[in-house]
């Protein structure tokens, strides 16, 4: 079994990886940082489908590689019956690469190079079991392997360390072969992604859909990808630290939409909340309003509070006192205002639970069980799917903490 570098830190997207059931990576040195995603914390009853990994040699002449050079992949699980001409295509998470310390941290595992990849579970929204995945068990299911360290989105090299940052390569080289083995044919599709991949899947969305002609059905997901640009406890900006120092690193202005950055800043560009209402495509935002990720790096990271005044209340919410459960709230409303201008177009769906967690597609008791998280009486998978065969509009905000008990918290 390959090496796998642990530290555990905070739950991420739920991923079921070979070897990694459990597994939360943190791109960390001083000075830098960046997250990955977590395993389960256990398999369910009956496991989920083990699906090879699929390497792309073609990429390596298009310079699309990896942070060490290495060629990217994927994993795809065939269609079957009616969903046989349809895709979902879904970009995987893991955080981001900031400065030169941590992405050649990133290239020593599956976050920095197709070396380390393997096999990986397939649950969730990824399931072929209609049982698990009511809408999409049947369709095209693929999952994209995220090694590059910028949402998909970076373009430069550091040839002194020996660094590729060619993540939009990537996304091009990727969606050629897939439309070579028949995604070019696609009657319906669904652009997804969880934590970075749900950052992608916005900054991706427009492309996706302009890849197929106007009869094919084309609409994008992000699920806890929808990160703010917010004041951390002392006045700071924790992640737009983060977010500058990923895009000046990786160049990957460039690549930002347009329509942002004709207006704003490149860092500010990569921020969701500058972006997603002038996606044209048909777009669903999926995020807990208490996201773990965003409570720990960047409201309360420790670079900010060497103290650690919020270290009991990041890792369990029984733990905040009155002051800190109040930032939690304005942050809950910092989120529900920055999603406005996105929620008042027609074409648009969200689902904001009141949930402490980081990811919810991915795991079966989040995304669809007798259990999972429900709005209104109606679960997540239920409520995308309605969302994206129009079954019914689906703007669905839940009310404040500690009111939803159907929540799975991670903390």
């Amino acid at each position: 079994m390959k090496a796998l570098w642990v530290v555990p830190l905070c739950f991420l997207c739920l991923l079921f990886t070979l070897g990694r059931a459990a597994d939360s990576h943190l791109w960390r040195r001083p000075g830098g940082f960046g997250l990955g995603v977590v395993g389960s914390n256990a398999f369910p009853p009956s496991p989920p489908t083990l699906v090879n990994l699929t390497l792309v040699p073609s990429a390596a002449a298009k310079g699309a590689v990896c942070l060490d050079g290495t060629v990217p992949g994927y994993h795809h699980h065939p269609g079957f019956g009616s969903g046989a001409d349809n895709w979902l295509v879904d970009l995987e998470g893991g955080g981001w690469c900031n400065d030169v310390g941590s992405c050649l941290f990133a290239i020593k595992g599956h976050r920095g190079s197709s070396n380390y990849m393997d096999k990986i579970y397939f649950d969730g929204i990824l399931s072929e079991k209609p049982e698990r995945n009511p809408d999409f068990y049947n369709w095209n299911r693929v999952q994209i392997r995220y090694c590059d360290g910028a949402s998909f989105a970076g373009e430069g090299h550091d040839a002194e360390n020996k660094l590729y940052f060619r993540g939009q390569r990537i996304w091009s080289a990727v969606m050629e072969d897939l439309m070579s083995k028949g995604m070019r044919s696609a009657k319906q599709a669904l652009l997804t992604g969880c934590s970075a991949g749900g950052l992608a899947s916005i900054l991706h969305c427009d492309e996706f859909r302009a890849l197929f002609p106007q009869s094919t059905k084309v609409k994008c997901l992000s699920d806890a990808g929808f990160f703010l640009d917010v004041v951390d406890i002392t006045g700071g900006h924790a992640v737009r630290w983060l977010f500058d120092g990923v895009v000046t690193l990786q160049g990957a202005a460039q690549n930002l939409p347009k329509s942002c950055t004709s207006r704003r800043d490149a860092t500010s560009c990569f921020f969701p909340q500058n972006i997603v209402a002038n996606i044209t495509t048909p777009f669903f935002i999926l995020n807990a309003a208490y996201d773990t990720w965003q409570i720990q790096q960047a409201l309360a990271p420790i670079r900010v509070d060497p103290k650690e005044t919020w270290k009991a209340c990041k890792f369990n919410r029984t733990a905040c006192d009155s002051n800190q459960m109040q930032i939690l709230q304005a942050f809950r409303n910092t989120m529900l205002n920055a999603l406005q201008g996105f929620a008042a177009l027609d074409k648009n769906g969200h689902f904001i639970d009141s949930c402490f967690t980081h990811g919810q597609i991915y795991d079966p008791n989040k995304w669809y069980s007798d259990n999972s998280p429900t709005i209104r009486n109606k679960r997540i998978a239920t409520s995308v799917g309605d969302w994206y065969f129009d079954r019914s509009q689906v703007k669905t905000i839940d009310c404040a903490y500690p009111c939803d008990n159907t929540c799975h918290h991670d903390v």
